[in-house]
C-alpha cells in the first residue's frame, strides 16, 4: 500500500502553540490552499475570518465567542480563526446542500498545507455561534461552521493540568474496514 502524504499522518490538533506569529504570506498561502477546494457548481460557499495577536481588538472577539475551557488554551495561539459557509446556492437559488461538506473540504486543505508548512490547526465546535454571528458581524444567510486555533505547535506543560490531561490522551482512528463498504452497507462491526 502506497504511503499517505506525512502532513496528513502527522497532523494533530495542539492545545498549546509557541508565540511565533504566523505571517501575513503564510496566512495567505493557506487561505489560497482552501481557496482551491473542489464544490458543488464551485460555489465556493466557504468564507473565513481571522483575527492575529497582533490585532488585540478582534483577537479578543474571537476569543470570547469560545467556551471556556476552549479560550483557557485557545488564548495560546497566534491566530483565531472562524469557517463562515453560505447555505444557499446562487446557481439553483434553493439551499446548497453540500455547503457543510464544501466548506469541510476547503478546511481540510488549509490543514494539509499547513501541516506542510509546520503549521498546526485545532478545530473547536465549543464556541457560541450566536454570539459569533454578532461579534463577528456575520450576515444573514452565512453560518458559522467551526472557530480554529492555529500556529506552531508549543509545549503543553505550560497548560493547566487538566488541558495537559486532554493533551495525553491519544486521537484514535477507526480501522478502514469499519469506515468503507464495496457495493453496499455491510458494515457489522459497529
Amino acid at each position: 500500500m502506497s504511503s499517505i502524504l506525512q502532513s496528513i499522518a502527522s497532523r494533530y490538533s495542539p492545545y498549546s502553540f509557541t508565540e511565533k506569529p504566523v505571517s501575513q504570506e503564510d496566512l495567505n498561502t493557506l487561505f489560497e490552499a482552501a481557496r482551491r477546494a473542489p464544490s458543488s457548481y464551485n460555489e465556493q460557499p466557504w468564507r473565513f475570518i481571522y483575527a492575529t495577536r497582533d490585532d488585540t481588538e478582534s483577537y479578543n472577539r474571537m476569543l470570547d465567542t469560545l467556551v471556556d475551557v476552549n479560550r483557557e488554551w485557545a488564548r495560546t495561539a497566534p491566530v483565531l480563526m472562524l469557517s463562515v459557509a453560505r447555505k444557499r446556492s446562487d446557481v439553483t437559488g434553493n439551499d446548497n446542500p453540500y455547503w457543510f461538506h464544501d466548506t469541510g473540504m476547503a478546511v481540510s486543505n488549509l490543514l494539509v498545507q499547513g501541516g506542510e508548512m509546520g503549521i498546526q490547526c485545532h478545530q473547536m465546535g465549543g464556541y457560541d455561534r450566536d454570539k459569533a454571528r454578532e461579534l463577528l458581524d456575520i450576515p444573514a444567510g452565512f453560518e458559522p461552521v467551526a472557530m480554529m486555533a492555529l500556529g506552531y505547535p508549543g509545549d503543553v506543560q505550560k497548560r493547566s493540568l487538566e488541558i495537559q490531561e486532554r493533551a495525553k490522551q491519544k486521537s484514535t482512528r477507526h480501522e478502514v474496514r469499519s469506515i468503507v463498504c464495496q457495493g453496499s452497507w455491510k458494515l457489522d462491526r459497529e
